[in-house]
């Protein structure tokens, strides 16, 4: 073996002027959205441990560091390819584009562009250089359109880990705390390279890391614990093949999920306290089962009721089995959708990940099938009825803005029977100010589009179901070829419209409101999305309901439809031309629809059921 260097390098020193290359018989970039948020709450999190808003920029030299990790390279032909850290490498070049973008217009901006791309003779190349990727990323990098049909796995989870930063990037750094989070984050965080002079010794030293001497898991070192404390050699075996069954069967999942899963157990039934997000504040139970959940058990075994040998039979051969196997069905559901907890997969949909401990808290190992799936039901709606009210007035539903919040319901619905569950979450939801009457002028931007999709997939399909058509949910929400668009009833002309609309921007801010728009395939746009409304309206029929309401025929020979309007009593009309008015009525239409699938007394219903 030759030379191997190891060297530890702040962010700035890693990329500044440096090139990094993938060989093409590299695994896909396969990070998801968990570790994206993850990756976030670690490093805003270390940084609002120091941060105070009164601090000089200056003083960001002496916050404190954070170590990444370690990347492998191999150094051929004095280019750089990444045998190991390219998940790491891969979402800090998607999070550097996202802060750049970020603070463009500002004027205290940090010079950061050249961390990301370097440029030679006039032409750009990205320092993360891998040619499959560099269309989607200079799309990203430019604020582009993108389309990702038929594109590699890579590329296609660039465009949304994307999304997710954007998503789950905390509101309260976006302001005058940009420029010092951006200077800690080159010049505080460090990575370990190691750097070998051939594929072989590289992948001698990536093997050895990953093979040999590795340190146990969180997971391994709280079952050791466990373990060691059943006096009952049978039993102790007992419980190490049940812990082993469980873990098995969640590792088949994806990897971590079992510790995910052991983290959302422990949270969801002993947490008590969580951090504040300020200076100097101390980590609560909340906290410490995230990082170090074998040591928080440890520390809190008496609190928690582990005394003698029984206690940690019990713990593993009931509670363990009992949580691990109820969110291995929540995982599950989440990405299938599963009859009785579609709301699990709803919520899903938007990344919201915070739901699993919220519906494990109320959970009792000694509850009965039945009142375990009602209790499930239950919290799930809540949350779906939160996060639609809250994404229907603009608010973020990232991990961060949303931590503390679900926090406090899930301590506050521990243990709770049905009819308290349900007594305490709609006390919750009557207690917000912000329902759908209080946003008349939701419209499509540019940071929402996913979450308009969904609330158009949703009341196109309850729109479906109540006039007794099978749901076609699933197929709204695929991808691909066949997949479904947000159609614009207004084609982008304005001069179409400048009898109604003196400006552009105007007509712009009506023609994105929910009430002028449609989920249809992407097909439909393509052939007729740029007709005017007259020419579109019989080709609307062939479509799905909320797109035939607005046809006249739509009216006529529709049993189901019509024996739905009657019994919602919504403001269901045709309309032969769509005018700024009808695009108004139609607005308040939707509105009365989500408020009819996101009505809080569905909780009770649930519980009379």
């Amino acid at each position: 073996m030759r030379e191997i260097l190891g060297d530890a390098k702040t962010i700035c020193q890693l990329l500044k002027g440096n090139k990094y290359s993938i060989d093409y018989y590299q695994r896909e970039y396969k990070w998801e959205t968990k570790q994206i948020q993850e990756l976030l709450q670690d490093l805003t999190g270390k940084f609002l441990s120091d941060f105070e808003s009164s601090h000089e920029r200056q003083a960001v030299a002496n916050y404190g560091h954070y170590f990444l990790g370690s990347i492998i390279i191999s150094n051929k032909e004095n280019k750089k390819f990444i045998i190991d850290g390219q998940q790491r490498l891969t979402s800090l070049s998607l999070l550097l584009i996202f802060l750049y973008n970020l603070q463009k217009e500002r004027l205290d901006q940090v010079k950061i562009d050249d961390l990301i791309f370097s440029e030679k003779f006039a032409k750009k190349s990205f320092n993360l250089d891998v040619e499959e990727r560099n269309s989607c990323m200079e799309a990203l990098f430019t604020q582009t359109p993108f389309d990702d049909t038929d594109k590699p796995e890579s590329v296609k989870n660039i465009i949304d880990r994307y999304q997710d930063i954007k998503e789950n990037f905390p509101e309260d750094l976006t302001g005058d705390a940009l420029p010092y989070f951006i200077d800690w984050l080159i010049e505080n965080v460090h990575i370990v390279e190691i750097t070998a002079y051939s594929d072989e010794d590289a992948y001698t030293v990536f093997e050895t890391m990953n093979d040999r001497g590795l340190s146990l898991t969180p997971t391994d070192m709280l079952k050791g614990f466990l373990l060691a404390n059943i006096n009952d050699e049978s039993k102790k075996v007992q419980a190490n093949q049940l812990w082993k069954q469980q873990v098995n069967a969640l590792l088949e999942l994806g990897k971590e999920e079992e510790t995910d899963a052991i983290k959302t157990w422990l949270r969801s039934q002993y947490a008590q306290t969580i951090r504040d997000r300020k200076k100097g504040a101390v980590p609560g139970d909340f906290d410490r089962i995230g990082t170090e959940f074998h040591r928080w058990l440890r520390d809190n075994r008496q609190k928690i009721g582990l005394i003698n040998s029984p206690d940690f039979i019990r713990f593993i051969e009931r509670d363990f089995a009992f949580y691990t196997r109820q969110y291995l069905e929540l995982r599950k559901a989440s990405v299938s959708l599963t009859s009785g907890l579609e709301e699990v997969f709803y919520n899903s949909q938007h990344g919201f990940t915070l739901q699993y401990p919220l519906l494990l808290a109320p959970l009792n190992p000694d509850d009965e099938p039945q009142v375990v799936n009602q209790k499930i039901r239950l919290v799930a709606s809540f949350v779906d009825i939160l996060l639609a009210r809250r994404l229907w007035n603009f608010r973020n539903i990232t991990y961060n803005t949303m931590q503390y919040a679900m926090f406090v319901v899930m301590r506050d619905i521990q243990g709770k029977s049905p009819i308290e569950l349900a007594a305490i979450l709609h006390q919750k939801l009557d207690e917000q100010t912000e329902v759908f009457a209080s946003n008349d002028r939701l419209r499509l931007h540019q940071q929402n589009y996913n979450a308009i999709k969904q609330f158009l997939a949703r009341i196109t399909d309850h729109l479906e179901r109540q006039s007794a058509i099978a749901s076609r949910y699933s197929e709204y929400i695929s991808s691909g070829h066949n997949r479904y668009e947000i159609e614009h009833i207004w084609a982008n002309k304005p001069e179409r419209h400048a009898d109604e609309f003196s400006s552009k921007e105007d007509f712009f801010e009506y023609r994105n409101r929910i009430g002028g728009l449609l989920l249809l395939p992407k097909s439909f746009n393509a052939s007729y999305g740029d007709l005017p409304y007259a020419e579109k309206l019989p080709h609307y029929y062939g479509q799905n309901i909320l797109a035939q309401s607005l046809n006249p025929q739509c009216y006529d020979h529709n049993p189901g439809f019509l024996a739905y309007k009657q019994r919602s009593n919504l403001p269901f009309q045709p309309y032969e031309e769509f005018k700024k008015a009808d695009l108004e009525a139609r607005q308040k239409l939707y509105q009365k629809i989500a408020e009819e699938i996101w009505n809080p007394e569905r909780l009770i219903r649930l519980i009379e059921s």
